[in-house]
């Protein structure tokens, strides 16, 4: 079975732990363990996230040019290659320590988006350090950036576009065949677009479960799962909550879920399996033999209502 996984930021790191390079392998070698169990039986392509990696490397840029102010940060394309990079060794290492006779590639990859989505009318993503008024509106002043209060600070916002294609398809596949274990499309690519005939680099995020999604698609996987903390759940945090085992997007769409977790998951798996190619699934990366065998966490396929645990 051809599977595509999505790691959640927990799989990299604990909410409220310090951004280590120690806390991060701690967490990566938990996450290889589930991983590796399954990439001996299965052909796996691994899509994570990487907004805590990239929001440290633009502090550390900021921090630098008041040091040597010629020296101006690193562009969001780069820094969202150099997290690729980072993460990927940390997970291709670990994965072959847990299983030495997996083969393990990671690949740099880049998504293309368009300059005319609505995205860029509106930039809403938070992105890199905290600032106060004063500090925002003088960047803002001084350069194209949009800052927007964040609590008590301002914090620059960048688009957060649809991806729409993804240029390096052709060599996942060729990984894929070749008996590899591929790590692409980390923290959903990095946003291209095409300008008078050539690929440049563009100053957003993409959300990388729609990102995973689009390279499902494109690859033509059996399954596509999103790993998180848990299962769907109906009325999750209420008294009546009840965790979902199977479901459909028909289903589905009866429910609204909140747009800052569950909801972009949510639209992501119904659009994969509405797509005819294969099932989805939302669950635990710590039950993952589980859920792909529908044993824990939520199955989303076609047809009709709503099965419970």
């Amino acid at each position: 079975m051809r599977i595509v996984l999505a790691l959640g930021g927990n799989a990299l790191l604990a909410r409220g732990q310090a951004l280590t390079a120690e806390n991060q392998r701690d967490n990566i070698q938990k996450a290889a363990e589930s991983i590796a169990a399954i990439a001996k039986h299965h052909e796996v392509v691994i899509v994570h996230g990487n907004g805590p990696q990239v929001g440290l490397l633009m502090e550390q840029n900021a921090a630098y040019q008041e040091y040597s102010p010629e020296t101006t940060p690193y562009p969001m394309d780069v820094l969202g290659s150099e997290t690729c990079g980072m993460v990927g060794y940390m997970l291709q290492q670990e994965l072959k320590n847990c299983e030495s006779s997996l083969n393990i590639a990671t690949l740099v990859t880049q998504t293309q988006v368009s300059k005319e989505d609505p995205a860029f009318a509106n930039p809403t993503k938070f992105v890199g350090p905290v600032y106060t008024q004063g500090q925002a509106e003088e960047l803002m002043a001084a350069s194209d950036k949009v800052f927007k209060a964040d609590g008590e600070y301002y914090r620059r916002v960048v688009p957060s576009p649809m991806p729409k294609d993804i240029v390096e398809v052709p060599q996942v596949e060729t990984l894929l065949q070749a008996g590899n274990v591929v790590i692409a499309c980390g923290g959903g690519g990095v946003p291209v677009c095409m300008e008078k005939g050539r690929s440049v680099g563009v100053e957003c995020v993409i959300d990388k479960d729609l990102t995973a999604e689009l390279l499902a698609e494109k690859i033509d996987a059996d399954l596509f799962v999103i790993l998180t903390d848990g299962s769907i759940y109906r009325n999750y945090g209420k008294a009546d909550q009840a965790e979902m085992k199977v479901a459909t997007p028909k289903g589905l769409s009866e429910f609204s879920f909140p747009a800052g977790s569950m909801g972009p998951k949510v639209d992501a798996v119904c659009k994969f399996v509405e797509s005819g190619r294969g099932d989805a699934a939302i669950g635990s990366l710590f039950e993952l033999d589980k859920v792909i065998c529908n044993e824990a966490g939520t199955l989303i396929k076609q047809g009709e209502g709503i099965e419970y645990y």
